[in-house]
């Protein structure tokens, strides 16, 4: 049975999920994707683990920007046309499609399975929240779209949720294609010394709106008030906000931030074993990667309720979730965090959490979802 994974991009994470998922396939799986678009390292690992089943298009053609990263969801919009698509994809005789949310490529998918009438899986992200601001005619679209899709598979219960609110029937949505792969950053980590007198706090992630940067310096004033000399926040990352948390330390003297910058992905696991919290205050995000990282370096978690990981990720046994607009709930959940005085249970409790969520786990689910296409 040949399987034709079409998707425009994609980075490291869902590599060995290809390779666990191939092998599952019996080499049968094929990757079409945009050549151009993923980072040259990326590029060249799929190509190691796939060989000539991975097939790396150039030449797209599109209509806006591909600037997403630093805006919320819906903000901008991004019409691609891949030249050749639709042919290749349906040379290499596909028995079933896999494609990445409603747009991006997937318009080769829809085609093949309107017009040819092979079955397509769709692997779904985004959220309610992340959705709230869709234009109608994106939401019209999807609606319109989704009888040329078998069965989805989405990233966790706050992806179904939204599924189930397009109409989509919950026995065709299955669970569990997204991991992260923390083989290369857990693997060296340092064991966690937890210091009772010093809590150290940690943000990893760019230094832009989206990701809460705003509200994080805001509810730290006011924490940081009385524990001047007992807590500390890591701020790991860059961005167009750099010079405004400067400043802003600068006026308010919170003397308690420290900015590292840029630390090469290598290098990062001495940053989490330093680290007693890992705090993640986003304003919009389907599936951070940096919070399974941190899980798996053995960190509770302060997450935001607005990241669509946290279900699966952040329990009342690993962690806290808060409301990064409002400055009250946030500044609470930093005070029960800092009280907190089984900061190793929890963190080791993150790391029996995480464990569950790899690439093999991730694959079995794809493939159990092909299975169950295969039905329809």
């Amino acid at each position: 049975m040949v399987i034709v994974w079409v998707t425009r991009s994609f980075l490291d994470y869902r590599v060995p999920v290809f390779i666990e998922l191939n092998k599952l396939l019996n080499g049968n799986l094929y990757l079409v994707y945009n050549a151009n678009y993923i980072p040259d390292r990326v590029h060249n690992k799929v190509q190691e683990a796939l060989g000539g089943n991975a097939i790396g298009l150039k030449g797209e053609y599109k209509f806006g920007t591909d600037d997403f990263g630093d805006f919320l969801a819906n903000k901008k919009i991004r019409i691609p046309f891949q030249p050749g698509l639709v042919k290749m994809v349906k040379s290499l005789n596909p028995d079933l499609l896999i494609s990445d949310g409603f747009f991006q490529w997937t318009y080769a998918a829809l085609w093949l399975r309107k017009f040819n009438k092979i079955p397509h899986i769709m692997c779904y992200e985004r959220t309610k929240h992340t959705e709230r601001n869709a234009q109608g005619i994106r939401i019209k679209y999807r609606k319109l779209v989704s009888k040329y899709i078998d069965i989805y598979c989405a990233s966790g219960r706050l992806c179904g949720e939204y599924l189930e609110d397009l109409g989509i029937n919950k026995k065709n949505i299955t669970y569990g294609h997204m991991v992260a792969d923390v083989s290369g950053i857990s693997k060296k980590s340092l064991e966690n010394s937890f210091n009772n007198s010093l809590k150290t706090y940690l943000y990893v992630g760019k230094l832009i709106e989206r990701k809460g940067v705003n509200q994080l310096l805001e509810a730290w004033k006011v924490f940081q008030d009385k524990k001047e000399e007992h807590v500390v926040l890591q701020i790991v990352g860059d961005g167009e906000l750099k010079n405004l948390v400067i400043d802003y330390c600068k006026k308010h003297k919170l003397n308690t931030i420290e900015l590292l910058g840029y630390v090469d992905y290598d290098k990062m696991y001495e940053i989490y074993a330093q680290a007693d919290i890992f705090l993640i205050p986003t304003l919009e995000d389907n599936w951070s990667l940096v919070v399974p990282e941190a899980m798996s370096n053995g960190l509770p978690i302060l997450c935001s309720k607005y990241n669509g990981c946290w279900p699966e990720y952040v329990t009342e046994s690993n962690g806290w979730v808060f409301d990064p607009l409002n400055r009250e709930n946030f500044v609470n959940q930093l005070n029960q965090s800092y009280l907190c005085d089984n900061l190793n249970v929890m963190g080791e409790k993150s790391i029996d959490i995480i464990s569950n969520h790899n690439p093999k786990n991730a694959a079995l689910n794809i493939f159990n979802t092909i299975e169950l296409a295969k039905k329809k």
